[in-house]
């Protein structure tokens, strides 16, 4: 069994990382960690238990050891995404369950295993931070203090050119917050898409921002419990916190139907009470601005 696990340690280590998938995860480590106030709290390091380690290598480095996966009774034949790990924390005041996620069986071994890098890595570091803010409360003396995080994923889009997962954070203290993140890549080329791509220049997004207040406006006039914060309009917001436009690296996936759905996190455009929001692009919306109709049908 050790001269096993030992041939699957060097198979994974073989696999090189590509610099951009380096950057691309860890820019989003870092981002995550930003959002949850990591620079007042220490955070431990990184490093995950040796079981945790050689479940990530076998998945992620052995088609053998996948195909032994999917054969369990009432499992896909090509699994595609899996549990790997799940931090818990069970306590009167404090509860925590980090599903962290895991994808198999792509022929892109080095996106695959950027991506599940990159996903242990935040649910650790998240994990780290909510331990740390324990301890915090409990030296100031807030026995009585009632935190929580809840993190897992979804699949929002499985077909035949289209694979999107998305991963969820839910915190919960006073209120809650919740932030999403989307991963979706080409399942026939294997590669990790982003929204610049899909357009010819940056004029996108002039375009979905036009069209998302075009969309906001529409929903308030037919839902009096709809409220948007947009720019220019009478808000009890700072007109620097109101939605004008999308970020060019904004949040987004291809939903089933080849349409693109941008989306906001809880408080981002919207009173929190409506939750994360998202808005279906129309294809006719933005189709002078693609470069092709290979993903956005």
């Amino acid at each position: 069994m050790t001269d096993i696990l030992d041939n699957l340690r060097k198979e994974y280590q073989a696999v090189p990382i590509p610099e951009e998938l380096d950057f691309i995860v860890n820019r989003s480590v870092k981002q995550a960690l930003q959002t949850r106030r990591v620079k007042r709290l220490k955070v431990k390091g990184l490093t995950v238990a040796a079981a945790i380690l050689v479940f990530l290598i076998a998945i992620n480095a052995s088609t053998t050891v996948a195909n032994a996966f999917a054969a369990i009774p009432g499992v896909d034949r090509i699994i595609k995404v899996l549990t790997l790990k799940e931090f818990k924390v069970e306590d009167p005041n404090y509860d925590a369950s980090i599903k962290v996620p895991a994808i198999t069986n792509m022929e892109n071994k080095e996106l695959q295993l950027g991506l599940n890098k990159k996903y242990l890595a935040e649910n650790k570091a998240l994990y780290d931070l909510f331990q740390a803010e324990i301890e915090e409360l409990k030296k100031q003396g807030l026995n009585e203090a009632h935190i929580g995080v809840v993190a897992g994923y979804e699949v929002k889009t499985d077909n035949d050119t289209i694979f999107s997962i998305s991963r969820y954070v839910t915190q919960i203290a006073a209120s809650s917050s919740m932030e999403m993140q989307f991963d979706t890549i080409d399942k026939k080329n294997q590669i990790l898409i982003s929204l610049p791509m899909l357009f010819k220049d940056d004029q996108y997004v002039q375009v979905i921002s036009e069209n998302i207040i075009g969309q906001m406006k529409e929903q308030m006039k037919g839902d009096e419990g709809k409220i948007y914060w947009i720019a220019g309009e009478a808000n009890d917001i700072p007109m620097e916190e109101a939605f004008s436009t999308i970020k060019k690296d904004q949040s987004f996936y291809i939903n089933n139907d080849g349409k693109l759905v941008i989306v906001f996190n809880k408080y981002e455009v919207a009173p929190g009470y409506m939750g994360p929001i998202e808005f279906i692009i129309p294809t006719k919306a933005i189709e002078g601005s693609l470069v092709s109709h290979n993903y956005i049908k």
